[in-house]
């Protein structure tokens, strides 16, 4: 098989005219490339911005660099030569001026046909958990209900919230239990429940249940969506609690992240109605870590504001909040318990520093990682070690090899492969978002056995170079990867594949589509780092198809 080297520059190093050891640094500020074998050395990889990791913009709050003034004549000295930096990117790497795009004007809003059904209540019932939204499905007179705040097997009346006499599907809350389950409690948030917050789904759920509800999801989606039984995808069947287990009622403060809503006309901070723009006005969200909840956001108005993100960093004292003001409307003046930065965005999405940092600093995996405002970053506290260990202790990764780092981040796991393969081996990340790209680069910047580019993975990777490689971690929005995808990655005869996933159907529809390529998981974990929510993640790691 052919291992082909991402491009990188040519020519030689320092005075000597000795050509420098592939992948090491030969003289102060020259960045060393990582290698993927011998081939020859070729112009350095850009990003679709022209990038390449010596020329990637600043993060904010950074120094830049003095500029380096181009040579006036022959008699220039060495101090004002510049750097060799391969600044032109190759041809199949260079991205066209942009095309202005026609506005299509915004569609009216459809009205469902038949008559309304809201407000209408059924005897039904429960059976199954559903994929998504922690509802379960009854049945009605033939007609499908996904019913919120009700557990399978219990008989309950079922209030329709959504749909009409034509809908194919109704959407109901179950406001009276008439038989109750064994893994139903009283609710121990006293928002939670029909009409009200929607930011969780089983607050009337054990911790145990709840992990029974995840395990029933993803076995089913397995089935329908791959054709694999437990066994089958190297599953023991578990949903592994994260943080320890708790005693049915506690409820474990484990979001470091959360997004209010404000009632525009009291000022009121609140979380949004489940399937609505209602808020539900509240003085405390349990599930929400304790360095959010000592901020005092819901105890104070907050006028001209529409959303408020707060943000604890888990091993620093790092504490941000990001506002959304309504159009027009000025920043109130409200002081908070505890020091805070402070972030606004316009009405374009963009950000702005209003006071102190634009970014967080998380510890994880042995290292500090910036994250700047919009940068994804798992929210339960221990989430990034438990994700890194799982995907490490699937991967094995030996020195010296090669892997990829797929939907990248901010490199939290490209940073813990590098240390794996150490300096004779290379990891190449990929991520769309440029910001988390500039914080990556910054976060591994130490590494001289990683580069980061800005792309979409499906854009970019057809256009590396790289024909194959011993590892790779993917870890893609929540529609997955998709069979495209898919197929490029399992055509690069990777050793091993980690595939970390927070939808349990785009799991299972990528998994499909890595057998067509000649792939199978040999493990998969579950991990519950979402408590009374019907969320969840995966860790599965497939190897090749023995023939």
């Amino acid at each position: 098989m052919t291992r082909n080297n991402p491009p990188r520059p040519s020519g030689k190093s320092g005075g000597s005219g000795k050509s420098a050891k592939a992948g090491k640094a030969s003289k102060p500020g020259q960045v060393a490339r990582p290698r993927w074998g011998a081939k020859p050395a070729r112009p350095a990889a850009t990003d679709r911005d022209g990038f390449t990791a010596q020329t990637a913009p600043l993060a904010p709050g950074e120094e830049p660099a003095k500029p380096v003034r181009e040579p006036k004549g022959p008699g220039a000295s060495k101090a004002e030569r510049p750097r060799k930096q391969a600044v032109r990117p190759p041809k199949v790497l260079r991205t066209a001026k942009p095309v202005a795009k026609a506005v299509k004007a915004p569609a009216a809003p459809r009205v469902p046909a038949g008559d309304p059904l809201v407000g209408e209540r059924y005897e039904v019932e429960v059976g199954a958990v559903a994929h998504g939204g922690g509802h379960c499905v009854a049945r009605h007179e033939g007609r499908v209900l996904f019913v919120r705040h009700a557990l399978p097997g219990e008989r309950v009346i079922a209030q329709v919230t959504e749909g009409t006499t034509k809908s194919r599907f109704l959407r109901a809350d179950a406001v009276e239990i008439l038989e109750a389950a064994k893994d139903r409690i009283a609710p121990p948030c006293p928002f939670a429940g029909p009409g009200r917050c929607g930011g969780c789904d089983w607050q009337h759920v054990t911790p145990g249940g709840q992990r029974k509800l995840k395990v029933a999801v993803l076995t089913e989606q397995l089935a329908k969506l791959a054709g694999l039984t437990p066994a089958e995808a190297g599953w023991d069947g578990s949903v592994e609690p994260v943080g320890g287990k708790l005693p049915a009622g506690e409820v474990p403060a484990w979001r470091s992240r959360v997004q209010y809503a404000v009632d525009p006309a009291s000022g009121k901070v609140g979380l949004r109605k489940h399937r609505s723009h209602e808020i539900q006005p509240i003085d405390r969200c349990l599930i929400a870590a304790e360095g959010v909840t000592e901020l005092g956001i819901e105890a104070r108005d907050w006028p001209g504001i529409t959303s408020i993100d707060a943000v604890a960093a888990t091993g620093s004292s790092d504490r941000q909040i990001i506002l959304t003001p309504a159009p027009g409307a000025q920043l109130p003046l409200v002081e908070l318990d505890k020091p805070v930065s402070i972030s606004r965005i316009d009405e374009h999405d963009n950000f702005h520093r209003v006071h102190g940092r634009t970014f967080v600093r998380e510890v994880a995996a042995g290292r500090t990682w910036r994250v700047s405002n919009g940068g994804f970053w798992q929210i339960h506290p221990e989430a990034p070690d438990t994700l890194v260990d799982a995907v490490l202790d699937g991967l094995d990764p030996q020195w010296g090899e090669n892997a990829l780092d797929l939907y990248c981040g901010v490199g939290l796991f490209a940073g813990a492969l590098a240390d794996r393969v150490g300096e004779d081996g290379a990891v190449l990340g990929i991520e769309s978002s440029k910001q988390a790209v500039v914080d990556a680069r910054h976060n591994l910047a130490a590494l001289d056995n990683v580069r980061i580019e800005h792309d979409k993975v499906e854009s970019l990777l057809p256009r590396t170079g790289i024909t194959s490689t011993d590892l790779i971690v993917l870890d893609p929005p929540r529609a997955g990867a998709g069979r495209e995808t898919v197929a490029h990655l399992a055509g690069l005869e990777a050793r091993r594949i980690a595939y970390v996933a927070c939808d349990p159907a785009a799991l299972a529809r990528d998994l499909a589509f890595f057998r067509e390529g000649g792939y199978r998981p040999v493990s998969l974990r579950a991990f519950d780092l979402f408590p009374m929510t019907h969320h969840f993640e995966c860790v599965a790691i497939l190897e090749p198809i023995a023939e």
